[in-house]
């Protein structure tokens, strides 16, 4: 039988994994890498790490929680959570931040979260066609120790192609949270 879905296969070299990953991303670039990493069976940390210096760039770890601070000064921007059965958006403003045992609250009257620091484990700007409507989207992608994504940041959610100045400040946060 013809298969049309890439294999990724244990005797593939990281390097050859890795392109295999681009290619299936690359045949159509708007999809949902939470969808892509479903039919690859892998862990959707895996789709943006093989994506890295094209639309992937990963940051600074260890300044997470300064990175979430930057979102503050943004306005509303869309933040999606999902886990293994269900994803749920919120459209709102980042602020009002306390912390309490591990926890970095966000509490403003549209944002109420409570992310667990210990569970989180890596950080990404990722920017891709959106798969609604084709325009450019430009998120911060948080992933947690199992390579789900714990969160995703999106500045800017279809309907048209963002602002210049939206891109350059997207650019100055890479610049800014860059991996040394």
């Amino acid at each position: 039988m013809f298969q049309t879905d890439p294999a990724l296969r244990p005797e593939m070299t990281e390097l050859e994994r890795q392109q295999t990953i681009r290619d299936a991303f690359n045949r159509d670039r708007s999809q949902m890498t939470l969808m892509l990493a479903h039919k690859l069976r892998i862990p959707e940390v895996e789709i943006i790490r093989a994506l890295e210096g094209d639309t992937a760039h990963e940051l600074d770890f260890s300044r997470w929680e300064e990175i979430i601070r930057a979102f503050e000064p943004l306005g509303n921007v869309h933040v999606i959570l999902s886990n293994g059965a269900a994803t749920i958006e919120a459209f709102g403003q980042f602020g009002n931040f306390t912390k309490s045992d591990g926890f970095l609250n966000v509490r403003t009257k549209s944002l109420d979260m409570h992310i667990r620091s210990w569970e989180l484990d890596s950080v990404f700007a990722f920017r891709k066609p959106s798969h609604l409507d084709g325009h450019e989207s430009l998120s911060f992608q948080f992933f947690d120790r199992r390579g789900a994504a714990a969160f995703k940041v999106f500045l800017n959610f279809g309907g048209k192609e963002p602002a210049p100045e939206l891109v350059k400040t997207y650019h100055e946060l890479i610049e800014r949270f860059a991996r040394n």
